[in-house]
């Protein structure tokens, strides 16, 4: 009988002045840090918008608020390590701050392992969350691989990684510009409330009509969906894409549909040319907007608006776009807001003639697709980096996880 023999505790990729380096060592998280307690827990009540110190809490986001209490902050032992004992969030922090509520362990890496180099180490195997739980436990058991601090390589590795993260959060904030930038756009593009004419107008239109109004209903046949039984299988998982509030993105077009009708099931609704606007009309997504791509159906949740003549699709999505907020208010304080076919065809609003219908919708899509292109190269950046990582630590066979 063959034993299992085990792999050597190398990375698959090493920097040249380490390949002929020592192996990697082992050791569970916890034999490796020591925790730190803050001074102070200040309550979400305390938090501002502007201050002295960042809050960090165990949300998504870097910060969670600002604080001028200089009693709450962590000021010792820095670089430190931040993780949510709920959400499983990991946030590599080097400057003072204070901690939001509860709900986080604050790691302080002892003398065998940089700050820099473990955070990277625990991202590259980030633990998944389990539903509201606390997870240090599970996480103080996992093993860590890392060189020999003294040889200079843990700190070649975090240097790699965080120049790509740098980057990353760079690239990040020019994408919030753009969007910014598009939000701050619609604002002057349209009228505001109450008035007839936008902020901003494209020269050859500056001394048009003002905007008329409209009803939505006036604008496009609105279509309300319909969903065929699911309890028959012969009309779902054919070639017919059929559309529900969770195929509804951020993105402007719809790409593809988690579920597809046979075409019995699509006899049972309603197709939607393409280029029509999609408007979710009821659940908790209230307000989302898309174009469809294709001919498609939707379900009951989305009134769709087929353009009439005089109409472009794609300044109507911009406009729905503009006037979702206002649009949802509509639906009133329920348990399953709704807005119905008729209440949604009679909402009024503005709208130029054609030609600036056009004008608008080409501005704002070349913007989009700006847009777009900046977060396929954010997507890029973080492919390439989780690529990296997959090579700059050592597969774990044979180590205790």
């Amino acid at each position: 009988m063959s034993e299992k023999v085990e792999c050597p505790l190398v990375p698959r990729l090493r920097f040249p002045e380490f390949r002929e380096a020592a192996e990697w060592g082992s050791e569970k998280l916890e034999q490796l840090i020591t925790t730190v307690s803050p001074p102070l827990k200040l309550q979400s009540s305390s938090y501002r918008m502007q201050g002295k110190f960042p809050i960090i809490d165990q949300s998504q986001g870097p910060i969670c608020g600002w604080t001028d209490d200089e009693s709450a902050v962590i000021t010792e032992s820095l670089p430190l390590i931040v993780f949510g004992d709920h959400t499983c969030t990991l946030k590599f922090v080097d400057k003072p701050f204070a901690q939001g509520a509860d709900g986080i362990k604050i790691l302080k890496a002892k003398s065998a392992i940089s700050a820099e180099y473990l955070f990277h180490s625990l991202s590259h195997r980030q633990l998944a969350m389990e539903d509201y739980k606390r997870h240090f436990s599970i996480l103080k058991e996992r093993a860590v691989v890392f060189p020999d601090i003294k040889s200079g390589e843990q700190q070649k590795i975090a240097d790699c990684l965080s120049s790509l993260d740098e980057l990353i959060t760079a690239e990040t904030r020019k994408l919030d510009t753009l969007k910014t930038h598009k939000t701050g756009l619609m604002q002057q593009l349209f009228p505001r409330e109450g008035e007839t004419l936008p902020q901003r107008r494209f020269p050859e239109f500056a001394d048009t009509e003002e905007w008329p109004e409209w009803s939505i209903g006036q604008l496009g046949e609105v279509i309300t969906g319909n969903t065929p039984s699911t309890s028959k299988r012969q009309y779902y998982g054919g070639e017919f894409d059929f559309v529900s509030p969770a195929d509804i993105s951020d993105h402007r077009f719809i790409e593809k549909t988690k579920t597809s009708l046979t075409k019995l099931g699509l006899e049972q609704t309603r197709q939607i040319a393409e280029g029509s606007v999609l408007f979710v009309c009821i659940g908790s997504t209230i307000g989302k907007v898309a174009q469809n791509k294709f001919r498609c159906a939707t379900n009951q949740q989305i009134n769709s608006l087929v353009p009439f003549a005089d109409f472009s699709g794609d300044f109507i999505y911009y406009l729905l776009l503009r006037e979702s907020a206002r649009i949802s208010e509509l639906a009133g304080n329920h348990a399953v807001p709704i807005i119905n076919k008729t209440t949604f065809s009679e909402i009024i609003v503005r709208c130029p003639k054609k030609r600036e219908q056009e004008r608008i919708a080409e501005s704002l899509g070349a913007l989009d697709k700006s847009i777009d292109i900046q977060a396929q190269k954010i997507g890029a950046l973080k492919t390439h980096k989780m690529g990296l990582m997959q090579q700059l630590f050592p597969v774990l066979d044979g180590v205790s996880a």
